[in-house]
């Protein structure tokens, strides 16, 4: 495959690079060195492709699957709990009963993560391949003075192109002779409607990319008309290539959670380690067995790492995944559940996230008045535009779509709701002749054969034809005499004049999209004549019937998304690539910003240095026209503001930012398959409320891994203490490594995972999000932990202390055994605490069924170990009696009432 040369066409890497919409057409084929009327020779072409590279979006080279999967054991925690799986196993296997279940759950949960971390770096390569689907697959060129079709990638700067309705542009071209030239350029510059082209004009050098008139882009579909351009940048050089190459060089970065969980473990392990130093050491200077000694403090260190950690973060993950699935939210990284619970801000493109991405008429006005759309004046009105139109309807059962242009489509629509079927008005009153849209005139007239009893405006049958002009308001006008009046024609005054100007600027302000639409009643029609004696003929003296206003209109649920985002503490806020007026009409209709002032363009933008935007960003909740690599910045900006930044959006523009945000949301059904796949989560209905019900979700999934975290933490404590405490005050060992191995894999574990699925408060959206730099120990946290770890411990050493010297039976063997279960079953209890800073009774003590079935396995397999004489024997525990039954459940409920007294205490 050949190299492609990412220097800009005809330049060095040290020149700047050649602003095409500056330049003249006859001044881009003398900079491109070839001839709008023979095009590039074959020969030419071939050598520019040597030095170019073919027209086609690169990816970086591939690692092998073997090098990621193994990059993935560089993290702190993983390396400890490696190291715990072969002591685990070492300690088993000295103690003569080899133990492989501690282990391989332990490195189950290693493989796991290196997999998940092996697909998270897939999903870039994944964009770029959508990227390259996204190209024409073939292109018009002329070539040697032919016009020949050729395959895209084959394109280099300075072919001459050919672009025609439903064409994709194969790459970034400056047109050269337009006619009536539309693109869609949605998907790369966020523009909700396709954009009119003009070859002759010459811009600005900073005219933003979204007004360059004159230039294509690659991606781009000819929506309307057709153009002859030149083929100025290929490649990854092309807009969409510069795309391309921000996804290449953006990192993915770490979610709150695993920043929170690698500090955790980074403590954990060194605490392990250091505990268990200090144990041998302290137990072989008092005379213990310096082998008994090791086995020992091993053992603890192993327990005092809470090695299930990661794979019950992971199994609540998942399952918070699976209920996410059920409302309509699609979670491609598991990571990315916790992180939009953390959110602090929410950064939206417009067009198909916030609004509906479809025009759709909302206003309709008389010369005099505003009307209603359902109103006889509405019907007329519409009727009329509905037959200046050459969108098409398609009736499926109860399902009405329109093909076509936006704005005409919108037309056809609104007309169809009011019982007008432009399908049957074009069968009746047929269309005998027409003047095309012109983007210079900005009117397109079409003239047909009138019956009165089929028209919807009221005027006599004394006449055959009648034309229909929609345009520019202030244009058509001009070509007006008269006004249409409550069924009535009458003379246009400048007073109906102004009010007509004055209804256009009122719609305008509220940043609709206005036609103005008028007709002419005709006796006799020449449809041969020349186009020219056509406009004179049609286009004079017309009948000013109304104006119409239309928008892309926001989404009717997203208005209480974003107050509900507010009520919780985030920030919502539109980055669009539409203009300003009409990002922030958007903008306050959906109470994102009260005033304009708080809107900043993508023009605006560009004068501040990035320091200044990090300082400034936060004043704004709206930005318009700006560009992708405006909405990377502006999610960098909030980032180094401390804010977790989740971004939505469903263009090929969005991709960059949607991989630089913290979370990226795509839409599933109008999203590109590059957003999609540089997402880490995707709307399946593509509707922004679903985002409250994920942060909700996210919101919970945190709170319930705090939970584990203070439940795993404060057992283990509890653990550490027992043995500490005992070896301190020169005791004989209250446990043996196999006990609390046992007490660590099994009474731990399912009660953590089962707090993993603890209902959601109902308060979660009320209270603000947790600050980034907020660790998981905040808010006392920590004292929590420690002092219940400690009230844990000192039951189990009570229940070891009245074992072995205080009962009538008191004996080593029954201290060990009382200690094992006390310490086992009050952790089980203590499960519950951890629930809520409020009282358990008040929430519902049985509220969470898993964790009382949790509850209820963990203690008949802990009543069994020490029942059963065979089990017995192989944890070094004895039977209890009774009365020594009694004595352990009393020690182990205590932590219910101790905690109870405390939370009543801490408020």
């Amino acid at each position: 495959m050949l190299q492609t040369n990412h220097t800009p066409a005809f330049q060095t890497s040290k020149n700047p690079p050649i602003l095409w919409h500056c330049l003249g057409t006859e001044e881009t084929l003398k900079r491109l060195q070839t001839s709008s009327q023979n095009g590039l020779s074959q020969r030419e072409a071939g050598k520019r492709t040597r030095q170019y590279g073919y027209n086609e979006i690169q990816a970086k080279k591939k690692k092998s699957i073997v090098s990621r999967f193994f990059e993935q054991f560089k993290d702190f925690m993983i390396i400890i709990l490696i190291i715990a799986a072969f002591i685990s196993f070492f300690v088993s296997y000295l103690e003569g009963k080899p133990d492989l279940v501690d282990p391989i759950i332990i490195f189950a949960i290693i493989i796991l993560n290196a997999v998940m971390g092996v697909i998270q770096e897939a999903k870039a390569e994944k964009s770029l391949e959508a990227l390259k689907k996204m190209s024409a697959p073939t292109a018009q060129v002329l070539r040697d003075k032919k016009e020949i079709t050729i395959p895209s990638r084959e394109l280099v700067p300075g072919d001459i192109v050919f672009l025609e309705t439903g064409n994709y542009v194969p790459s970034d071209v400056r047109l050269l002779d337009s006619i009536n030239l539309k693109v869609d350029e949605s998907s790369l510059t966020g523009e909700s409607h396709p954009v009119e082209k003009n070859a002759l004009i010459s811009l600005n050098p900073d005219t933003i990319v979204g007004d360059r008139l004159n230039l294509a882009f690659a991606t781009g579909i000819v929506t309307y008309g057709r153009a002859k351009a030149v083929v100025t940048e290929t490649g990854m050089n092309t807009e969409v290539g510069h795309i391309a190459q921000m996804i290449m060089d953006d990192d993915i970065p770490q979610t709150p959670l695993q920043k929170r969980l690698a500090q955790t473990g980074k403590i954990l392990g060194i605490a392990a380690l250091l505990i268990c130093i200090v144990i041998f050491i302290l137990g072989t200077i008092q005379g213990r067995p310096p082998f008994d000694m090791f086995m020992t403090s091993v053992s603890l260190a192993v327990a005092a790492i809470p090695e299930g950690l990661p794979a019950i973060v992971t199994i609540m993950l998942s399952l918070g995944v699976q209920r996410m699935a059920k409302k309509q939210a699609v979670i491609r990284r598991l990571p990315a559940v916790e992180t939009l619970g953390s959110a602090t801000v929410i950064c939206s493109d417009k067009t198909g996230t916030l609004t509906q991405n479809k025009m759709t008429v909302t206003n309709i006005t008389s010369y005099q008045k505003e009307e209603s759309l359902n109103s006889s004046f509405g019907a007329a009105l519409l009727s009329l535009a509905a037959q200046c139109n050459d969108a098409k309807l398609q009736i499926h059962k109860k399902n009405i779509t329109a093909i076509g242009e936006p704005t005409e489509t919108a037309l056809a629509l609104a007309a169809y709701k009011q019982s007008i079927d432009k399908t049957k008005l074009d069968l009746l009153q047929k269309r005998v002749c027409e003047i095309p849209f012109d983007s210079n005139r900005k009117m397109m007239t079409t003239v047909h054969q009138y019956q009165q009893e089929l028209s919807y405006i009221g005027l006599p049958n004394n006449f055959t034809y009648i034309s229909i002009t929609k345009g520019a308001p202030d244009v058509l006008l001009r070509y007006c005499n008269k006004v249409y009046h409550n069924g009535t024609i009458i003379n246009l005054t400048k007073k109906h004049i102004s009010q007509i100007l004055n209804q256009n600027q009122t719609l305008t302000r509220q940043a609709l999209r206005v036609i103005a639409v008028g007709f002419k009643p005709i006796t006799e029609l020449n449809a041969n004549a020349d186009e020219t004696i056509l406009k004179k003929e049609l286009e004079q003296e017309l009948v000013f019937a109304g104006l119409i206003g239309m928008m892309d209109p926001p989404r009717p649920e997203v208005r209480n998304a974003v107050l509900t985002c507010k009520s919780a503490g985030i920030k919502p806020v539109m980055i669009t690539g539409d203009h300003i007026q009409t990002a922030c009409a958007i903008g306050k209709a959906l109470d994102i910003i009260t005033k304009d002032c708080e809107a900043l363009s993508g023009e605006a933008i560009d004068k501040l240095s990035s320091h200044e935007l990090c300082q400034k960003v936060n004043q704004y909740g709206v930005f318009a026209r700006v560009s992708p690599e405006h909405k990377v910045r502006l999610v960098k900006a909030f980032q180094q503001n401390g804010n977790i930044v989740a971004m939505t959006g469903d263009g090929v523009n969005d991709a960059p930012a949607l991989k630089s945000a913290d979370i990226g949301c795509a839409m599933g059904i109008t999203g590109t398959d590059v957003a999609k796949n540089a997402a880490d989560m995707i709307l399946e209905d593509d509707n922004f409320a679903t985002i409250v019900s994920a942060v909700s979700e996210g919101r919970g999934i945190y709170e319930n891994i705090k939970k584990a975290i203070h439940f795993l933490l404060s057992s283990n404590i509890g653990e550490i203490m027992t043995i500490f405490v005992a070896i301190l005050f020169k005791l004989p060992t209250p446990l043996v490594a196999v006990q609390l191995l046992w007490v660590n894999l099994v009474t731990d574990s399912l009660p953590a995972v089962s707090l993993g699925v603890d209902p959601v408060g109902k308060d979660i959206m009320k209270r603000p999000p947790v600050p980034p730099d907020k660790g998981i120990f905040a808010d006392g946290l920590w004292l929590n932990i420690i002092i219940q770890g400690l009230m844990i411990g000192s039951l189990a050493l009570l229940a070891y202390v009245l074992g072995c010297q205080v009962l009538p039976e008191s004996s080593l063997l029954l201290g060990r055994t009382m200690c094992f279960g006390v310490l086992s079953l009050s952790q089980l209890f203590h499960s519950f605490n951890v629930r809520s800073e409020h009282s358990i009774f008040k929430i519902g003590l049985l509220s969470n069924n898993r964790l009382v079935m949790s509850f209820i396995i963990c203690t008949i397999l802990q009543i069994s170990v020490i029942s059963i004489p065979s089990l017995a024997r192989i944890f070094n525990v004895i039977p209890l009696l009774p009365m020594q039954w009694i004595i352990v459940m009393i020690l182990s409920i205590m932590p219910i009432f101790i905690v109870e007294l405390q939370k009543r205490a801490s408020k």
